[in-house]
Order: structure tokens, then C-alpha cells, then sequence
């Protein structure tokens, strides 16, 4: 069995409460590290039906001297919804979890949002551990404590913030992601590159030319979570800063509204957003063309869409971003870029311009 690794501990500090990020190599592969993370005698562990089979056994034996049971969820950001949080009330309750209960999420960021959300509503909340395996999620979707499920007319729609007892990042369950997954967390790297200036473009595309390795990828993932998390201890709950987070994720989330989630994964439908508002922020009179044609290069190296289909009503688009959780005195509200490590928030985009914009970004235009 290969010797487990911790390469780098973020504490995450809150005024309600304080929690780990473990990030390392084979900590899956560790049952003293992991039963030291997970103390109580009770664990629900949620899964999918694609990552289960590669990491489920192993998880059980390390818990087998407790009361562990697992709930399976189809794999897909179609099945965030009602239906599959019902399905883990219905394990919790049938098994007779109680308050000191454990829930694990193990897999991308459906499941992390599904199981937390399951954990903050449960018995009015019981306490969690993320195990992220996409790229996405160890880089973005579990960290900083929001849980949601999706509706029918928008994403993320129903949710809380709540904070999981424990952040594990194992960068070896990466090396069993398909490539458009990997890829599609790319999305999120070059979202941070594009709030905070400095080395990580550089870092970013070195590892994109270089040949895959998960071990090359604990300073990027490392230096993401870093970022996300001095914005999160800022602004737990998202009333100010925090909100830059949702960089390129207005136009990102209306495009996977649209299509019912079924046709891009999360971080390919934000990879063309964040090129819409590149071309926004230029229009706005902020950003550089050399800046959006930076934005652009990052994007085509991570093999990322950029633009958005021809068969996309933009009219219709458009409707769907008016459902954005952004929105604040009714005014809906862009994360645009003054220039690469400064963006802001702008609630006065006139809707002539974000059609023009909307048009630019059309493939073949």
C-alpha cells in the first residue's frame, strides 16, 4: 500500500467554528488518518454511482468497527435536486442516524453541495466531512461551506451556508478522472488567476502543456483553496467580497439552467461565461483586449469552450440570468474584470450591451 503524504493543512478560521483542509497524496489509502478525521460512531457516506466503485470498499473497511451505512446517487448535476436529498433523509432516518452522526461526501461538487445540504437540514445539523475527487471540487466547490440543491428554473436556488467539519483532498483519486472532467476543473483554476494577479497564469500553463500528473498539481490546488478561503474567513455568508467568487458563474449558471445540466459540466458552462465577461468588462470600458485575449488563451489551452452555441436563444439566456442569486434591489449584479487581479462588482450593465456582448460570444461571430 502506498505511503500517505499531507502535503499542506489549511485552517480555516470562523467566528462559529474552525476546520481543516487536508490536502495530500494516498490519504484515501490511510484508515488511522481517516478515523482520526472521523471520530463519531455513526457515518453516512454519500456517493455516486461512478466513484463508488473505485474508492467505496476501501472507505467502509476503515469504518467497519461502526455503525456505517451509504447511499448512492446517480451521477449527473441533473440529479441535485429534490429527489436525491430525499433519498439520504430516507437513509438517515431508516438506519437511525442521530444528531452525532457523520456524513461523508465522497465525490465531485453534486455531491459535496448535496451531502452538506443533507447535513445542515438533518436533525437541524449534524456534522460533515468532504472528500472532493474532481479537480472542481478540490479546488472550489468544497471549500467555503456552501450547500445546495438545484431547481427546475435555476441552480443552486435552494441551499444554506454550512461549514463541514473537515476538508480532505487526496489528489491521487484524480488520476481515475476523465480528461473532460479534469479539464472542466480547470474553469476554476483560471477563475483565481484571473482575481489575483501573480504566478499562477504562469503555474497554470505550464501544467496544462506538461504531461498529466496529479503530484504537479498539489501547488495549484494548494494555492486555490488559499485563495478561496482568505475570502470566505472575510465574508462567510457572501455579503460583500465573496461574492467575486461567482466570476464568470451569472452567465455560467444560465447556460446549465438552459440546457436542464445536461450539456455541459459545471466548469465547461463557466469556462464560457468567464469569456463573456471578459468581453463585458471590455465593453465596459475596464478591460484591455490583451486581457481578454489572455482570458482566451487560458481557456483554449485548458481544451475549454468558449463560446456560446449558435442554437442558444439569447433572449432566453437572458431571462434565465434574471434568476441569478446575485440580484440585490433588483438590479442583477456582473463580476467584471478592471484587469487581470482586480475585479469588481457592477450592477448597472446596461441590457443593450449585454446583448451585444451575448452576440459576440456566439461561435463564428
Amino acid at each position: 500500500m502506498a505511503k500517505s503524504e499531507l502535503y499542506k493543512q489549511i485552517l480555516v478560521s470562523l467566528p462559529d467554528q474552525d476546520y481543516p483542509i487536508h490536502i495530500g497524496e494516498n490519504l484515501l489509502a490511510d484508515p488511522l488518518f481517516l478515523r482520526s478525521v472521523v471520530k463519531s460512531r455513526q457515518v453516512l457516506i454519500v456517493s455516486n454511482e461512478t466513484v463508488a466503485p473505485l474508492y467505496m470498499e476501501q472507505l467502509e473497511s476503515v469504518f467497519a468497527d461502526r455503525q456505517c451505512d451509504v447511499v448512492l446517487l446517480r451521477d449527473g448535476e441533473q440529479y441535485k435536486n429534490q429527489e436525491s436529498l430525499t433519498q439520504i433523509y430516507d437513509k438517515l432516518i431508516s438506519a437511525s442516524h442521530h444528531r452525532d452522526t457523520c456524513l461523508i461526501g465522497l465525490g465531485g461538487g453534486v455531491v459535496g453541495d448535496i451531502t452538506g445540504f443533507a447535513a445542515s437540514t438533518y436533525q437541524r445539523g449534524v456534522g460533515f466531512v468532504l472528500i472532493p475527487t474532481t479537480l472542481l471540487a478540490q479546488v472550489d466547490a468544497s471549500v467555503g461551506g456552501k450547500t445546495a440543491i438545484n431547481h427546475s428554473l435555476g441552480k443552486n436556488m435552494i441551499g444554506s451556508f454550512y461549514q463541514p467539519d473537515a476538508v480532505i483532498i487526496d489528489v491521487k483519486t484524480l488520476t481515475s478522472l476523465p480528461k473532460r472532467e479534469r479539464q472542466a476543473g480547470f474553469a476554476e483554476v483560471i477563475k483565481y488567476a484571473i482575481l489575483k494577479a501573480g504566478d499562477l497564469s504562469l503555474e497554470i500553463k505550464h501544467l496544462l502543456e506538461a504531461p498529466f500528473s496529479e503530484t504537479n498539481l498539489l501547488p495549484v490546488i494548494t494555492q486555490c483553496c488559499e485563495i478561496k478561503v482568505s475570502y470566505v474567513q472575510e465574508d462567510e455568508k457572501e455579503q460583500g467580497r465573496r461574492a467575486l467568487l461567482n466570476l464568470g458563474h451569472t452567465i455560467g449558471h444560465a447556460l446549465e439552467a438552459y440546457t436542464r445540466y445536461e450539456r455541459w459540466l459545471h466548469g465547461e458552462a463557466v469556462a464560457i461565461g468567464l469569456y463573456c465577461i471578459a468581453l463585458l468588462s471590455r465593453e465596459m470600458g475596464y478591460l484591455e483586449q490583451s486581457g481578454v485575449e489572455q482570458v482566451d488563451e487560458l481557456l483554449k489551452l485548458a481544451e475549454l469552450p468558449r463560446r456560446i452555441p449558435k442554437d442558444i436563444n439569447l433572449d432566453n439566456l437572458t431571462l434565465l440570468m434574471a434568476k441569478d442569486k446575485k440580484i440585490k434591489n433588483n438590479k442583477l449584479r456582473f463580476i467584471l474584470i478592471k484587469k487581470i487581479g482586480e475585479c469588481y462588482i457592477e450592477d448597472k450593465v446596461p441590457a443593450d450591451l449585454l446583448q451585444k456582448v451575448l452576440k459576440l460570444a456566439v461561435e463564428g461571430e
